[in-house]
């Protein structure tokens, strides 16, 4: 048996309860991990409240968790790239989330597809490394699209939750000038201290007056402020949105298109083991040089899930929330 957060239906953070289930078989190809750290993020906190329903036609129950760093404590038969003791991170491909096709990270152990891992060097922090995780990843595919470097200037909304806050510290990594975007004001020097050279604040998500000319956006917000955004980018800009926190109804200004304007999207929904340590790679690559600081963290014991998700549900923290199996 193994401690985990399971629910049993939609509804409320106080819905999550901390039970012992069973341990799963573990296949040929896949590896046992003992979780150091998993990752709570904005999609499970729609799941639990039934936004996103989960895809099964038996949903509970069900235990959350789209991401997990951790050693692995035994190996199926047809692995090879991964031995007993070796640090691993592991996000999506079914882990948790509306698939649900195993359970997810908030949990003692993790059964994973060894394929779906990325090996972690011995030389890299692995709360660091945890705190970075599927925020760091999706970030990261928000710059490749928008572009970095000392000739961009990108603007981050919701700078101040998991994802706005590692894509702060990463536009700060990669020479670029960061413009964060966040509604509650309280978080500015928070942002600051991250790398953001400016901090604008926009009270209820709403547009400010007036938003600074950028080279490309980086929208985890949506709303009513997308029509602004597109028009703060400078002729050839770009705006990669990220999420959608103040919903998916949005409108724009078609002659923007004329002026060269590229709008895109991502999510880590399509990502691979080979996408997954690509990313990984180059993430801990920033790390080990000492330019991409992991965010600041709320750490909280898997018995505390409700409150970790009130945490993320309220904005109340500027950076990443983890559950911690370890933490008392």
């Amino acid at each position: 048996m193994r401690r985990a957060v399971v629910l049993h239906g939609y509804g409320p953070p106080e819905l999550l309860r901390l039970e012992r289930v069973p341990r799963p078989t573990l296949h040929a190809d896949e590896v046992r991990v003992r979780v150091l750290a998993a990752g709570v993020n904005r999609t499970d906190v729609e799941i639990r409240a039934g936004h996103w329903p989960i895809q099964k036609p038996q949903p509970f129950p069900y235990i959350p968790g789209v991401e997990a760093v951790g050693r692995v404590i035994e190996a199926g038969g047809g692995v090879k790239a991964l031995r007993l003791g070796d640090a691993v991170i592991s996000m999506m491909m079914g882990l948790g989330g509306v698939r649900a096709e195993r359970p997810g990270g908030y949990q003692e152990e993790v059964v994973l597809r060894a394929a779906d891992c990325s090996l972690l060097s011995v030389d890299i922090d692995l709360l660091e490394i945890a705190a970075v995780g599927l925020a760091g990843v999706t970030a990261l595919a928000g710059f490749d699209f928008v572009g970095a470097g000392p000739d961009r200037r990108v603007l981050i909304t919701g700078a101040g939750g998991g994802v706005g806050s590692c894509a702060v510290s990463l536009g700060k990594a990669l020479g670029t000038s960061v413009v964060a975007v966040t509604r509650d004001a309280q978080k500015a020097d928070a942002l600051r201290r991250l790398g953001a050279d400016e901090v604008v604040v926009a009270p209820d998500g709403e547009p400010p007056p007036l938003l600074p000319v950028v080279t490309g956006v980086i929208d985890l917000v949506g709303g009513a402020m997308f029509g602004a955004l597109v028009k703060a980018l400078s002729p050839g800009g770009k705006l990669c949105i990220l999420g959608g926190t103040a919903g998916d109804a949005v409108s724009f200004s078609a002659w923007a298109l004329m002026e060269g304007v590229t709008i895109s999207g991502w999510s880590s929904e399509v990502l691979d083991g080979a996408a997954l340590r690509s990313a990984i790679g180059r993430l801990t690559s920033l790390m080990r040089r000492g330019t991409l600081a992991s965010p600041p963290v709320a750490k909280f014991a898997l018995a505390d899930a409700p409150a970790a998700h009130h945490t993320v549900q309220r904005n109340e923290h500027v950076g990443r929330v983890l559950l911690m199996p370890d933490v008392p």
